[in-house]
């Protein structure tokens, strides 16, 4: 078997990584939580960091309106099954053996790997915006709007007395590595196709 078929079967099966460790981890930390209350966010699931995370963070949240992280959400049930599909469909891929096919393949990795993180952004907004007008306690910005929660999409953010970190986990690694060698397969399959050719 090519060198470059080898590659891509290896990119086509390290996806299959999010099924075993978090795609996503966001982490509060305030002064009167000396642990910081995190979450794990799966390909299929939430889970928590330390034992009651997620019970204690909708328990905060109430305070304030926001909404309780539910046991589950759609697209839990839609990402396993995209990975799987593009999994298939990148072993088929390696097997036909077609160089230019690996770029279409890391294509539409890279296209739903956009899509994914701009809908984990939509849900993030919603959740940190959508609050219950009836909520306990309300807070305001300096302009008089209603002020926002919402997590940040990557890196650190300030939340009242909190700070707000989310970062990816190994499963976001495995699926990066995944697309990273397709691209490397197409590259190998491209200049081999240049020496050989006549």
């Amino acid at each position: 078997m090519k060198k470059q078929n080898i590659i891509m079967i290896v990119a086509a099966l390290l996806p299959l990584g999010l099924f075993l460790f978090p795609l996503w981890r966001i982490t509060l930390e305030a002064p009167q939580y000396p642990t910081p209350l995190a979450m794990n966010i799966h390909i299929n699931d939430f889970s928590d960091v330390h034992p009651h995370d997620i019970k204690n963070i909708n328990l905060m949240n109430h305070y304030v309106g926001m909404q309780y992280i539910p046991d589950a959400i759609p697209e839990f049930k839609v990402f396993p099954v995209a990975i799987i599909i593009t999994t298939v469909l990148g072993l088929l891929i390696a097997w036909k053996g077609n160089y230019k096919w690996f770029l279409g393949w890391f294509i539409l990795m890279l296209v739903l790997s956009t899509a994914g993180m701009y809908d984990f952004y939509l849900w993030e907004h919603d959740y940190g915006h959508n609050l219950d007008p009836k909520a306990i306690m309300k807070f305001t910005n300096k302009d008089g709007t209603v002020m926002g929660f919402q997590p940040p999409l990557f890196g650190s953010k300030d939340i009242l007395n909190f700070k707000a970190h989310s970062y990816p986990q190994f499963g976001a690694l495995f699926l990066a590595l995944g697309i990273a060698a397709g691209f490397l397969a197409y590259i190998v399959g491209k200049k081999k196709k240049k020496i050989f050719s006549p």
